[in-house]
């Protein structure tokens, strides 16, 4: 057994914490002024306001920067990195979804970095340091507050490219779930089923540690008891807190082992279409474990129990097939598609989505080896709801 663990974010989870970024601030970064990161969508909903009045109230400047996109894109991250440095400002706040946190991470690290972040795909490849990112999201979704990547897509190629170091880990994140008590169920929804997915693809990757693993369960066991009363009552306070966490372990447990075939057919289906990621991923998660199934039943029987099935005399095979019936039934309580045509996916395409997906490393890892024949039939049962 030989691993490294390594978690360098600070996090702190407490219901009203956003409001106090300025005392935190001044006090552990030494800054009088921050660069905040986040979309209008966020600013429109005032979700703002009480993190604007804590600076307001402790003395310290912002600029703000809500431009934001959905699957954000390399020129919005450059369009980024040149108003920070038009402001001078050398901390990064980060609030928002995924999409906020990762532009916020791939601006902060190109302050300190040469060249366009597109050079930088892959693993490793950051030279430096970026500047301190805080990070506060405002969905139990991504992860990306405790996580060492970045994701880009390239506008001109359509492929989302995955900036991946440990320099891009944020140096704090807050975790409040008053930011999220009014989400729309359908963003609950998307953003807890990616959560799971992580959680599921990070605790039967290949490269998964004892500790990842540890992490992992813990999130699906949350997300089991948390994810239906955050979707359905709304304002259940525990319950959305309790994704919150679960959402957080489940990007350090990933952070650690990277992930599988959902994310790696995800992304493509992103990069072209431009659907929510969360989204995709729930679409696509069924099928990517009825494929995974052979390779890990034991696993899989493990993700059954953590959602709260009674597994005890099932073999590990009947185990798996109740994991995927599980996750099944939780897509069609919360309203996510069963197909990945209803999402707008057009299999004109297919030849660029499976030539996209296995150009990810998370095919590398994903439990069951994979061809590319392998993600063209994933893509087309995911399509024709062929499970």
């Amino acid at each position: 057994m030989s691993f490294t663990y390594f978690l360098p974010t600070t996090v702190k989870c407490s219901t009203g914490i956003s409001r106090t970024v300025g005392e935190i601030l001044l006090r552990d970064f030494g800054a009088d002024n921050v660069f905040i990161v986040t979309d209008r969508g966020i600013r429109e909903a005032g979700l703002l306001e009480p993190i604007l009045a804590g600076l307001q109230e402790r003395c310290v400047a912002y600029e703000l920067f809500d431009e934001t996109e959905p699957n954000p894109s390399a020129d919005s991250i450059m369009n980024g990195l040149a108003k920070l440095k038009a402001a001078g400002m050398r901390h990064v706040l980060a609030v928002g979804g995924g999409s906020s946190i990762d532009t916020a991470k791939g601006i902060a690290i190109m302050a300190t970095n040469p060249g366009h972040i597109l050079d930088y795909e892959g693993v490793g490849r950051l030279a430096n340091d970026g500047y301190p990112v805080i990070a506060i999201p405002t969905t139990a979704g991504t992860g990306s507050e405790v996580t060492a990547s970045t994701i880009v897509t390239n506008a001109q190629t359509h492929f989302k490219a995955a900036v991946i170091s440990p320099r891009l880990f944020p140096k704090l994140a807050l975790l409040d779930a008053e930011l999220t008590r009014k989400l729309p169920p359908s963003i609950t929804a998307a953003t807890g089923m990616d959560a799971l997915t992580h959680a599921i693809e990070s605790y039967t990757s290949k490269s998964a540690t004892p500790v990842s693993r540890a992490f992992a369960l813990q999130a699906i066991a949350m997300i089991g008891r948390h994810l239906k009363p955050a979707y359905f009552v709304g304002d259940d306070m525990a319950s959305r807190e309790g994704m919150l966490v679960a959402s957080m372990m489940a990007g350090a447990a990933f952070a650690q082992s990277r992930l599988g075939n959902v994310h790696a057919i995800s992304h493509t289906l992103g990069g072209i279409f431009n659907i929510a990621h969360g989204v995709a991923n729930a679409a696509l998660l069924p099928y990517v474990m009825r494929f995974n199934m052979p390779a890990c039943p034991d696993k899989m029987r493990d993700i059954a129990s953590a959602l709260g099935a009674d597994t005890g005399g099932l073999s590990a095979e009947a185990g798996a097939v109740l994991a995927i019936e599980l996750v099944v039934g939780l897509n069609e309580a919360l309203g996510i598609p069963k197909t990945i045509k209803e999402l707008g996916v057009t299999l004109d395409k297919l030849p660029k989505m499976v030539d996209d997906a296995m150009k990810s490393g998370n095919v590398l890892i994903n439990p069951r080896l994979t061809t590319p024949d392998d993600i063209r039939s994933i893509i087309e049962n995911a399509f024709h709801g062929a499970l």
